[in-house]
């Protein structure tokens, strides 16, 4: 044998380590194990994740799938090492996409990129991810962990996800929006997971750093305040669309903000008239728009604003669908109605946001 095949580089030297990984797999199984329901009950570790439709209940079922990011909030975890919720954020950007189509989430799989793998930081992302999945009623069946040093930084990581959900035919939405139909509004948790390229920069312009108290909430620091998780609204949707047959469509309020999404569930000649008086807005949105300039039209293409989920109801059951709301456990607010619209934009407005 010669001197140069001796001293042969391994994957471990090239700066990926196969035991570290096996070791994350190993650990975080139990938090897998306890995401599973009717139709998943495989353990990770196979080639494909397994999910059984007829075990679920499903007779002629039309699949739905959804894929997402979190997108520069997970910058902030990176930076201070707060972990433990940035999981709940990907699987709420992908399963809230899915039940706006009227479909239940089934299952899900994420994909964890990073520079060098650090079990620790690896284990804390999947619980998340697996809270997520609970908060959900979707099982965890599979996903990857990228090491990639040529890639990434050591210490920096993204997400993605992936989740399938089923809904039986002739039931999914929208369905036959219509003039003089009525929108009720569901309260976010704040930020949500997008437009934090915008947070970043009015962060720097403030001067403030992570760990300073938020001048929003003073009871967590900066970043705590800012990371509060996406809210997750299958379950309080997948209740209101079995109570009631009044629901004509959802929208998932995202990237692109009311005047980007609202307009993905209406029909040809059908518009929308929001009263931004009726929008409670979180203090995080006044802040944000105060230390950043931000003027209110950019505030509502960007941001949430207080409103993270749209239901577009038919008017003679609004009342039975915010009832149904409510006992599902949500607040529901009515923020505006459907127009007819002919020329302009499709979301009109009246009133202003309280920020």
């Amino acid at each position: 044998m010669t001197e140069k095949q001796q001293n042969g580089l391994t994957y471990a030297q090239a700066g990926v380590d196969i035991d570290a990984g096996n070791a994350m797999v190993d650990q975080i199984k139990p938090l897998v194990r306890a995401t599973r329901r009717p139709g998943a009950d495989a353990e990770i570790g196979g080639f494909g994740g397994l999910f059984d439709l007829k075990a679920a209940g499903f007779k002629d079922p039309i699949l739905v799938a959804a894929n997402d990011g979190v997108g520069t909030k997970v910058k902030i975890a990176i930076d201070t090492g707060l972990h433990d919720t940035i999981g709940i954020d990907l699987v709420a950007m992908c399963v809230n996409d899915i039940v706006v189509q009227g479909a239940e989430p089934l299952f899900f799989l994420d994909y964890f990129a990073t520079g060098k793998l650090s079990p620790e930081v690896a284990v804390k992302v999947v619980k998340s991810i697996a809270e997520g999945c609970l908060q959900s009623g979707c099982a965890l069946i599979g996903g990857e962990t990228a090491e990639m040093p040529v890639l990434y930084a050591k210490g920096d990581y993204d997400l993605a996800g992936f989740a399938v959900g089923a809904a039986e035919r002739g039931t999914l939405l929208p369905k036959a929006v219509g003039v003089g139909d009525v929108l009720i509004g569901l309260p976010s948790s704040g930020v949500h997971s997008n437009g934090f390229s915008l947070v970043h920069r009015i962060v720097d312009l403030s001067g403030l750093a992570w760990t300073d108290p938020a001048p929003f909430a003073k009871d967590n620091s900066l970043a705590e305040a800012l990371l509060t998780p996406t809210r997750i609204y299958v379950k309080s949707l997948l209740a209101t669309l079995k109570a009631t047959d009044g629901i004509k469509a959802l929208c998932h309020i995202t990237g692109g903000g009311f005047p980007d999404n609202i307009p993905r569930v209406l029909p040809e000649g059908v518009g929308v008239r929001l009263d931004l008086n009726a929008i409670p807005v979180p203090p995080v949105f006044g802040w944000l728009a105060k230390t950043g300039g931000v003027v209110e039209a950019e505030m509502l293409r960007t941001f949430n604003c207080g409103i993270g989920m749209i239901v577009v109801a038919s008017p003679d059951q609004a009342e039975a669908v915010t009832a149904a709301l409510r006992d599902a456990g949500e607040n529901p607010i009515r923020i505006g109605e459907t127009i007819v619209h002919d020329e302009g934009e499709p979301v009109k407005t009246s009133g202003h946001l309280a920020l």
